[in-house]
């Protein structure tokens, strides 16, 4: 069956629980997902420092065809975006500056992006951006929380170059630049003083936050994480600490659904947390055993948190944010995976009628509540799918692999 003939018999049965397809389509279309940078390249960036990963960052597999330079990057990034419908939107990490010389991580500059912003404005794309306080010399479990003040000070002003350089972006691009604040810094074994660290993390944030950016074209968020490797211990910068953090400075929060222990969910987290601050970031990801950052797939929490998003009427307030990086597998597929799969629960949860089964809810009819629910599962989302790729100019259905293929054998197996 034809795309258009499938569509208008979906179209049909979901009109008659009173849902307007094409306004679900039209408003899928208009939320932006930030689409992260590091899944093509393996976190390495464009520093050129070499060395190894650090700061509880670890990438599996050696799959062919890594990006090695901006421009294939840019190249593999546009690929996966003639992939994946909806507006999207670049995360960038301060590692993957443009310079010919290295330059040290508290001397960045906006000069060192502006190849990135040109690229964005002639890709309508916004940005996203990301101090690198990992993989590098100066790291050695603590960053912003280390008792060194020399090291916590080049950490500081790291970030500060990284504030500035994401107010150029949001200015350049008329289009606000989160800038997402995390550090790796914890402690492998048990602390005897867990709150002098905390002190000098919140000073350290208090220090980066007094220098005066406008806001118009920057946000900070602060992300937190349960522990990680080498931090097993103790994180710092744990969910408690950034949560009070945030709601007491007014910035926005980042839930990353790989921060948590492996049965605590962020869907949960979202209409708490967006009482007591503005707005939130989200990078999602797919936790196995702990965060393992695999690609995300269409499962129940991927579900839940986009309806979390939409029967919140979040959609101004929540920024979506993906992260994760395999390299186990065509790293192009990967990315297009998870970010179809972004846009796919976005979709299904638009396709909800939400004023009903929320009347149901409120009488208390829980019966009428669940019975829909699962009824509504098996409704032929697969159709409205398909006419959303369509009518945003991207393969439906399975058609892209086919391409994604080509561009493997005829591009990444030759670097």
């Amino acid at each position: 069956m034809k795309i258009n003939e499938a569509y208008a018999l979906a179209k049909e049965q979901y009109a008659a629980i009173g849902v307007d397809t094409d306004a679900a389509i039209k408003a899928a279309a208009q939320i932006p997902v930030s689409l992260h940078c590091w899944q093509g390249d393996d976190v390495t960036g464009f520093e050129n420092v070499g060395g190894d990963l650090t700061g509880g960052i670890q990438v599996t597999g050696n799959y062919p065809g890594k990006a090695r330079n901006i421009e294939e990057l840019r190249a593999d990034f546009m690929k996966v975006a003639s992939y994946v419908p909806g507006k999207k939107r670049i995360n960038l990490h301060a590692i993957y500056l443009d310079s010919p010389v290295k330059v040290e991580r508290n001397e960045i500059e906006p000069k060192h992006f502006t190849s990135w912003v040109q690229w964005a404005k002639e890709n309508d794309l916004g940005i996203d951006f990301n101090p690198t306080c990992f993989s590098h010399p100066l790291y050695d479990g603590l960053t912003l929380s280390h008792p060194d003040e020399n090291i916590r000070k080049f950490w500081i002003e790291h970030c500060i170059a990284c504030r500035k350089i994401g107010e150029y972006m949001g200015r350049e691009l008329n289009n606000k630049v989160i800038d997402n604040i995390w550090i790796p810094d914890g402690f492998k074994d048990i602390p005897v003083n867990r709150l002098a660290a905390r002190e000098r993390l919140k000073d350290s944030l208090d220090q980066i936050m007094a220098v005066e950016i406008d806001k118009n074209y920057d946000v900070e968020s602060v992300e937190s994480k349960v522990f990680g490797i080498g931090a097993e211990s103790c994180t710092i910068g744990s969910h408690e600490f950034y949560m009070g953090y945030a709601v007491k400075n007014n910035m926005l929060l980042t839930l990353d659904s790989g921060h948590f222990h492996p049965t605590e969910v962020i869907s949960d987290k979202i209409s708490s947390a967006l009482l007591f601050i503005d707005e939130m970031l989200l990078h999602v990801s797919r936790p196995v055993r702990w965060d393992s950052d695999h690609v995300v797939i269409l499962d129940d929490e991927l579900k839940n948190i986009a309806a979390e998003i939409i029967r919140g009427n979040f959609t101004k307030r929540v920024h979506i944010g993906l992260d994760y990086f395999d390299a186990s597998i065509n790293r192009i597929a990967a990315w297009t995976i998870g970010a179809r799969n972004m846009q796919r629960a976005l979709l299904m949860a638009l396709l909800e009628p939400n004023a009903a089964l929320t009347k149901f809810e409120t009488e208390g009819d829980y019966t009428s509540r669940l019975a829909l629910l699962e009824e509504y599962k098996s409704y032929p989302f697969g159709a409205i799918w398909d006419m959303y790729c369509e009518t945003q100019g991207v393969p439906a259905r399975e058609s892209w692999f086919t391409d994604a293929k080509k561009y493997e054998k005829d591009v990444l197996a030759k670097r």
